[in-house]
């Protein structure tokens, strides 16, 4: 079997670059053994704004303009619904923080996406007594529905294998690498956390941090905004909420566990103040980076290999412009974003 790139591992990194790859009518195979979660698991959330400072999210806009095509795109592809557009409302928990965000509201990177007016509306069963400040341009996707659509799209193609990837089987030259009944002529590798186990980028400091979230029923809140105090609330319909996430850097098993629900509910008493249903709990390894920056970019030695990672809880975000980044600097030599240039760490 002959193809121009192999990709391993079809999260939301490796979803977009497949989706580069078909839109430059390249041929390709995917390798996707379910053995990291974090795309299935995740909240999903878009949002331009760092809530817990009142900054920017690096690149936001840009991130923005290509990422919300994109999940469009995506939808009409597979006819199936992805994207739910909201506000987020940051409850504040001082007059301080009011005049901060006020303050902040007005700056260039901020002022698309922070409103300057601030909510003083009681909402029911929300602990809110200083209001709330409200993000534009936020939302969710659903990265379940997607990856799940998007790998059996996949399938009927013919272009996916659901099994390992062994990394000791290639034979890599200059012209051409070999994998088993493969050739190609470039693999990207979009391991998540798995990449501890690749050899040819098990140097990078990638950190796995678990996080995990409960889906709770509370049939006195009825919101329609993503709620973010000491956690985050986002509505899922019918009085139903996805709750978390909890940041563990030393559990590196993705399995729900009894310390992470309890994490949760001590910290939703601070957010809601009515009663509530556990109704589900779901846990993942989110790959990520000290600087909060992705990996992107080719391998030191042998340059048909590349690597695109460490997208972290703003994958919804990045993986469109990064993957777009890397495909454009293995095909047109464009620079990479310095940034996330993985050269930052040789």
């Amino acid at each position: 079997m002959k193809v121009d790139y192999i990709i391993v591992g079809l999260g939301l990194a490796g979803l977009a670059f497949a989706e580069e790859l078909i839109t430059a009518k390249k041929t390709f195979i995917v390798f996707e053994d379910a053995s990291q979660t974090s795309s299935l698991v995740a909240g999903g959330v878009y949002n331009p704004v760092i809530l817990r400072r009142f900054t920017p999210v690096w690149n936001a806009a840009e991130q923005i303009d290509l990422a919300m095509p994109f999940y469009e795109g995506l939808e009409k592809k597979l006819n199936q619904k992805f994207d739910e557009k909201f506000e987020i409302k940051r409850a504040f928990k001082s007059i301080e923080e009011q005049n901060n965000w006020f303050a902040l509201s007005d700056k260039p990177k901020l002022k698309q996406f922070m409103n300057s007016k601030i909510a003083h509306e009681k909402v029911t069963g929300v602990v809110g007594d200083f209001g709330f400040g409200i993000v534009n341009e936020a939302g969710r996707i659903d990265t379940l529905k997607l990856v799940s659509a998007y790998r059996n799209y996949l399938k009927e193609l013919n272009a996916i294998r659901f099994e390992a990837f062994e990394h000791q089987q290639l034979e890599i030259s200059e012209e051409k690498i070999t994998y088993k009944d493969i050739s190609c002529k470039k693999i990207v590798f979009c391991e998540g956390f798995g990449m501890k186990e690749n050899p040819f980028f098990n140097y990078l400091p990638l950190d796995e941090v678990k996080g995990e979230l409960i889906t709770i029923y509370a049939p006195e809140i009825n919101i329609e905004f993503l709620l973010k105090s000491a956690l985050f609330l986002i509505p899922l319909g019918d009085h139903h909420y996805k709750v978390g996430a909890t940041f563990n850097h030393k559990d590196k098993t993705s399995s729900p566990s009894e310390d992470g629900k309890e994490e949760l509910v001590e910290k939703l008493k601070k957010v809601i103040d009515v009663p509530y249903t556990i109704i589900d709990q779901t846990a993942g390894i989110r790959p990520a980076t000290a600087d909060r920056k992705p990996f992107i970019g080719l391998h030191k030695t042998h340059k048909n290999l590349a690597i695109l990672n460490g997208l972290g809880t703003r994958g919804v975000m990045l993986a469109p412009t990064m993957a777009k980044n890397l495909f454009n600097h293995i095909t047109k030599n464009e620079a990479l974003d310095e940034k996330a240039d993985i050269m930052r760490f040789n």
